[in-house]
């Protein structure tokens, strides 16, 4: 098989192995270096956040040892910009260098984002927020369906799922997640809250109390607890229907409102682009 060949479409699926077949001498027989300033960051790249201590250690490493992994990069109109490595490239600058190793691959803007996201989820250097949104756009610009991503990523859909109902979260409550104040597992325990004002409360008890995720599954059963008998004067949703919003919403990714009244009502699923309507029409139509 022409060697060329197999590098215009890599296996999006095994992140930088696809570039990277191994580590000897031949196989990495396309490392060139290149400029630093001939080199920018991918402004899509699923991660926004970069811990400036660890790019401080890494620089000091750069320093003694050189950089031992070359720079993933592609071509374009105006110079080089990285498909992985940006925080080999950050630190690099810090170390002074002038010029860094790289290996060139011809990939499209859309497979470049998709073998980001796999190497940043393999190296598990997302926070999961960043994850959550890179999947967002995998769906809603890339036009996966979430089975198709879960089986890109190497997740199970109900995984992914879960990772876009972050997105439904107030802001406050994103930041705290990703200041690292809460886990995963305290955000999920969350999202069972349907009334936002009770989700910020409780999402505060947890980060001052340090609450353990157990602990906040608690809190979050007994805030729910308080609110049936209300909600049952004020002619609100009785536990089954509550169940039933829930399941829908991790079925479908989206906000939904069922509201009951005698048996007859209106069920309502909210979405924010025609991209994610496309994506929750497939889910309820099985397209």
């Amino acid at each position: 098989m022409d060697p060329k060949a197999s590098l215009k479409r890599p296996a999006l699926g095994r992140g930088l192995g696809a570039l990277i077949p191994g580590g000897s001498p031949a196989e990495r027989k396309g490392v060139m270096n290149l400029g630093i300033e001939e080199i920018r960051p991918d402004k899509h790249q699923p991660r926004r956040h970069f811990d400036e201590t660890h790019i401080e250690e890494l620089a000091e490493s750069i320093r003694s040892k050189g950089i031992l992994l070359p720079l993933i990069v592609r071509r374009a109109h105006d110079g080089y910009v990285l498909v992985a490595g940006e925080r080999r490239w950050r630190a690099a600058q810090k170390a002074g260098l002038r010029e860094v190793p790289v290996m060139v691959r011809e990939v499209t803007e859309k497979e470049a984002f998709e073998l980001a996201l796999i190497e940043n989820i393999q190296r598990e250097d997302l926070n999961p927020l960043e994850e959550a949104e890179a999947y967002r756009r995998l769906i809603e610009e890339h036009g996966l369906t979430q089975e198709e991503l879960a089986g890109r990523v190497g997740k199970d859909r109900s995984t992914v799922a879960n990772a876009l109902r972050l997105l439904r979260l107030p802001d406050p409550i994103k930041q705290a997640i990703v200041a690292g104040q809460l886990s995963m597992g305290h955000a999920r325990a969350l999202l069972a809250i349907a009334d936002e004002a009770d989700l910020r409360r409780a999402a505060e008890k947890v980060i001052a109390e340090g609450l353990s995720v157990r602990a906040a599954e608690a809190l979050v059963q007994r805030l729910k607890s308080k609110r049936r008998p209300k909600e049952k004067r004020e002619g609100g949703q009785n536990v089954q229907v509550r169940h039933l919003v829930e399941k829908l919403q991790r079925k479908l990714g989206a906000r939904v409102e069922l509201k009951d009244k005698g048996g007859s009502g209106t069920l309502e699923i909210r979405y924010q682009t025609l991209a994610e309507l496309d994506r929750i029409l497939a889910g309820i139509l099985g397209d």
